[in-house]
Parts: structure tokens; sequence; C-alpha cells
């Protein structure tokens, strides 16, 4: 679970508009919020030829410093130890849990993803010991992979069409407890592959995969949004396709 690390994130994209098939309400407690302000500079302009089932586009060319702005919840989950409970995989689970993060795409927003973004807390302590800086690698390649991912994702939803969400699909089955030791972890954590997106925009159904979710305290955490390993580092869609495409497939940690 460790490629090359990424550049900075890239720009945000334009507006569209949007028409969503529920509402999502977030409830944030009026104490105990902090705002925690990352700065990082976006690197030279870089293409490349996407490989099969892979959408890549052009890196932003440089520009003035981004900064992303992430709100902190009141009580960091990853302060609190993991448990061995399995987080729910049903489709209707998945889409209650993920539902933020369609939001967050439709927008390019990069505030507030600590609601489904892998806690930092968390992954220092899964990776301490096995990495040199494992708050250095979530900073520079995590969340630096998941803001580059993000505005591809987000280009993909924008135009004049008019954007539904119709579901969300995962693998059934395929989540699997992985033990501490495999992939450079410390600590065991449920891990679920290749949850699928499936949208309408216009009158064309379409969809993309969200490569990896791993589990805290029993609940499901985006850690990678677009593949993971791949060969260049810019930002990318996983498993684009036309129609509600399908789940997984299983397997990574």
């Amino acid at each position: 679970m460790t490629p090359r690390r990424p550049p900075a994130h890239g720009k945000r994209q334009g507006g569209h508009r949007v028409l969503l098939a529920s509402a999502v309400m977030v409830v944030v407690a009026a104490l105990g919020i902090g705002v925690v302000v990352l700065v990082e500079r976006p690197s030279a302009p870089a293409t490349t030829n996407a490989p099969s089932g892979h959408r890549e586009v052009t890196r932003p060319p440089t520009t003035p410093t981004h900064v992303v702005t992430k709100v902190v919840p009141a009580v960091d989950p990853g302060t609190l130890p993991q448990t061995m409970v399995e987080p729910p995989s049903t489709d209707a689970g998945l889409a209650v849990r993920l539902a933020p993060l369609f939001g967050a795409m439709l927008h390019n927003a990069t505030t507030g993803s600590s609601g489904y973004f892998f806690p930092e807390t968390a992954y220092v302590a899964m990776k301490t010991g096995e990495l040199p800086d494992p708050a250095l690698d979530y900073r520079d390649r995590l969340l630096a992979f998941y803001g580059l991912d993000l505005a591809v994702y987000h280009q993909a939803l924008s135009g004049k069409a008019v954007v539904h969400m119709v579901a969300v699909h995962g693998p059934q089955g395929a989540a699997r407890w992985i033990y501490p030791g495999e992939c450079e972890n410390r600590i065991g954590y449920w891990h679920l592959p290749g949850v699928r997106f499936v949208y309408r925009q216009g009158s064309v159904t379409k969809s993309f995969a969200i490569a990896s979710l791993i589990s805290w305290r029993g609940a499901w955490y985006v850690v990678h949004l677009g593949p993971n390993p791949r060969p260049v580092n810019v930002g990318t869609i996983d498993q684009p396709a036309i129609g509600p495409g399908t789940p997984g497939p299983p397997g990574g940690c």
C-alpha cells in the first residue's frame, strides 16, 4: 500500500448543474471543531498515456501555493483503539456512508473529508515502525493523491448535463480482514476494493470505482480514491465505464 509519492493537488475545475437523487444532511458539532491547513506546492506539467481501464489527465501547470483546509471532528476516531467490527458492505449501507464523498466529487470540495477519508492519527498508528515518517507519507502521498484524483472525478461529473446519483454497488463477499504484519501495517483492518458509484449524466448511465476502502472502528474510510499503485503520479479515475460496470475485483490491501 506504498506507491511512489505524488505531486501536490491539482486545480479546481469549473461549475456544473447538479441534481442529487437524495439530500444529505451533515450535522457538525458547534464545539470542539478544529481546522488544519495543509499547504502544498504543485509541480511542473506532465502528461501520460492512460493504461486500459483508467482515465488520466494532464497534471495542471505550476500555480501559486494551493491551500487545503481540513475540518477535524471533535473526537478524532484515529485516537481511539481499532476494533475488529466489520463495517456494513451492503449497497444500502455503502450508499449512506459514501454519499458525502459523491457530493465532494460534484463540487471538487477538499474540505470536510475527515468524515470519510482515513484519519491521519490512525494511519500513523498503523505505519509506525513500518515507514520512516508515516505522517509525511500521509500528507505527501495519500492526501496528495486524493486531491489529484478528486479533481478528475469532478471533471468527469462536470458539464451542462444534469447529474443524478443512481446507486452504489459493492463487491459482495469481497471484504477481507488484513492481519497485522501484512502490507506494511502493524494494526489489522477490513479492506474492501472496487466499490462503484453509478450515476446518470443527462440520459447516459455511467460509473466509476473507488479503489480502496479500509476500516477503523467499524466504519469504512477511503484510503485510495484512484488506483493504487499507478504507473505515473497524475490524477486518475479508477475503472470508468459506460453503464453500471462490475464491482471489484477482489484482492489488494
